[in-house]
C-alpha cells in the first residue's frame, strides 16, 4: 500500500517550513509562539513517521510451529497538546493518532486486539487538571497535584513509563500528587489503567474510545533524594496493581505488590556512573488470561550497570550492563515466580520494541557491554552487545512462546544513529538489531533474526 498524495505533501511542507524558520533561528521555532497564541495558552505539535522490517521470525506463530518469513510495518504517531493555565489552575488536553500501514498477512501485530501496543486511532491520551500548591507539609516546598487521563514516567521508567519508541503510549485515569522540597522528591498517584482499543481488526486503523474499568486498579508511591554527596541519588518506591475479571475482558487476576530501590548517579567527563535496582514482587496472579488458578506470586528484579564517559574527541560512553528478572522455577509448586514488568519500557534496556520486541523483563539474565559515541554535536550513535540466557529452563522465553531444555537463547547486536538537523525540531533516526541463534532457538527450529528500522520525527 502506498502513501496517498496528501500525506506526501504534508511531509514536504512540514519539513520545508521547519528547515526555513529553524536556520532562520537559533532557538526552535514552536507553533504556539509563531502564530501569536496568548502566554496563557501552549499548543504543541509532534509526529513521527517509521518503517521497519523484520527477517526471520524468533517467536512461534500463532499455531505453535516455528516461525518463518518475515514482517514489515509502516507506523505513524501524532501527538497534538494543548495547555491552558489560568493562574490558580492548568487545563490540559493531548491528542494522540497512531496508525499502521504496509503489514504483513500473519503479522504478530495484524489481529483485533484490546490492548493493542502498536495502533491506537484517534484518541484522547490525556485530558488533565492541574492545580499547584506551595507550602504544602513543609514550608519552602512545591507541590502539583493532577487529576483526570494523564500519562506518566517515574524513576528509571522500567516500572512505569511515558512510552517512547512504542507508537502507543500507556495512559491512566485517576491522581497523582507531586511534591519537592529541595532535592526531596515524593510522588503518590492512585489511577485505573486505561485498555487501548482499535475498531474492527487493527490494520484498519478504525477508532474505538479507549476505557478504564474499575476492575483494574493501580496505584503507588516514589521517593527521592541525594544520598552521600550531591552527585549520588536513592529512590525508594512501592507499587500496587489489582485486577479483576471483566464481563468484556479476562485477566491474569494479578494482586501485586511491588517495592524496591534504585541507587544511581548521572553521566557526566571524566567520571564513572553507575545505577543499582532491585525490585521484589508479592502477592497473586494467574499465569496467562485463561488460567483458572490462582498462584501465591514471588518474583524479583535486579539491574546493574557501570559507566564511563572519556574527555575525548566523540565523546565516548562506556558501559557495562546486567539484568536478572526472574521467570517460574516450577510449574507444579503452588507459585508464580514469573516478574512482572507492569507498566514499564524496555526498548532503552532491551533493543527494539514494536514488530521485534525479542526480550521483556520476565525469565531473564542478561549481561551486556554499551558504547555511546557523539561525533558532532548533533549525532549521537550507540553500539550494544548483548547476550541472553533464561533465568529459569522450567519457564517460557516469553515473547516468543518458547520452551526447552536449553537456557542459552541468543546474542543480540545493536547499532542506532540519531541525527538532529533542527534542534528539537526535526530528527532522523535509523537502526539495527540482530540477534544470533543460541541453542535455545535452535532447538525450536528457528533461526538467526535480523531487525531494522529508519523514523523521521518532527516537532514544534
Amino acid at each position: 500500500m502506498q502513501l496517498n498524495t496528501y500525506i506526501r505533501a504534508a511531509y514536504i511542507s512540514i519539513l520545508s517550513l521547519l528547515s526555513a524558520v529553524s536556520f532562520a533561528q537559533e532557538k526552535p521555532w514552536r507553533l504556539d509562539q509563531s502564530i501569536g497564541l496568548p502566554d496563557w495558552l501552549q499548543v504543541s505539535f509532534e509526529h513521527r513517521a517509521r518503517y521497519e522490517t523484520l527477517d526471520q521470525q524468533y517467536r512461534k506463530t500463532v499455531n505453535g510451529q516455528p516461525g518463518n518469513g518475515g514482517d514489515q510495518v509502516l507506523t505513524f504517531r501524532t501527538l497534538v497538546h494543548a495547555k491552558a493555565d489560568l493562574k490558580y489552575a492548568r487545563l490540559g488536553a493531548e491528542l494522540m493518532d497512531s496508525r499502521i500501514e504496509l503489514v504483513d498477512t500473519g503479522s504478530a501485530n495484524s489481529t483485533t486486539n484490546l490492548t493493542p501496543s502498536i495502533a491506537n486511532p484517534l484518541e484522547l491520551l490525556q485530558a488533565y487538571i492541574e492545580v499547584p500548591v506551595d507550602n504544602m507539609v513543609t514550608k519552602g516546598s512545591h507541590s502539583l497535584l493532577r487529576a483526570g487521563r494523564i500519562t506518566m514516567d517515574i524513576g528509571s521508567r522500567r516500572l512505569v513509563a511515558r512510552n517512547r519508541f512504542r507508537n502507543t503510549i500507556n495512559a491512566f485515569t485517576g491522581m497523582d500528587w507531586q511534591w519537592q522540597l529541595g532535592n526531596r522528591k515524593f510522588r503518590a498517584f492512585y489511577t485505573l489503567p486505561v485498555f487501548r482499543r482499535v475498531g474492527g481488526d487493527i490494520k484498519d486503523n478504525k477508532p474505538a474510545f479507549d476505557q478504564e474499568h474499575t476492575e483494574r486498579r493501580f496505584w503507588g508511591i516514589h521517593y527521592s533524594q541525594p544520598l552521600l554527596t550531591p552527585h549520588d541519588n536513592g529512590e525508594l518506591f512501592l507499587f500496587g496493581l489489582d485486577e479483576e475479571d471483566n464481563k468484556n475482558f479476562a485477566t491474569k487476576d494479578r494482586e501485586l505488590y511491588t517495592f524496591g530501590f534504585r541507587l544511581w548517579r548521572k553521566p557526566a567527563r571524566q567520571q564513572f556512573d553507575y545505577q543499582l535496582e532491585t525490585v521484589y514482587q508479592l502477592g497473586e496472579s494467574r499465569t496467562s488470561n485463561t488460567a483458572t488458578t490462582t498462584l501465591d506470586h514471588v518474583a524479583h528484579f535486579h539491574h546493574a550497570e557501570l559507566g564511563y564517559s572519556f574527555e575525548t574527541p566523540w565523546s565516548p560512553r562506556l558501559m557495562g550492563q546486567f539484568d536478572y528478572a526472574s521467570g517460574d522455577d516450577d510449574p507444579n509448586d503452588g507459585q508464580n515466580n514469573r516478574f512482572d514488568t507492569l507498566y514499564g519500557a524496555r526498548r532503552f534496556d532491551f533493543g527494539p520494541t514494536s514488530i521485534y520486541g525479542a526480550f521483556s523483563r520476565s525469565n531473564l539474565l542478561t549481561p551486556a557491554l554499551r558504547l555511546n559515541l557523539e561525533p558532532i554535536k548533533s549525532v549521537k550513535t550507540m553500539f550494544a552487545l548483548r547476550g541472553y540466557w533464561r533465568a529459569s529452563t522450567s519457564d517460557n522465553w516469553v515473547p516468543a512462546g518458547i520452551k526447552g531444555q536449553d537456557a542459552y537463547i541468543g546474542t543480540q547486536v545493536e547499532a542506532r544513529l540519531r541525527w538532529e538537523p533542527l534542534t528539537n525540531n526535526l530528527r532522523i533516526e535509523g537502526g539495527v538489531a540482530h540477534l544470533f541463534a543460541g541453542d535455545l532457538i535452535d532447538q525450536a527450529g528457528n533461526n538467526d533474526s535480523t531487525y531494522a528500522y529508519t523514523q523521521v520525527s518532527v516537532k514544534f
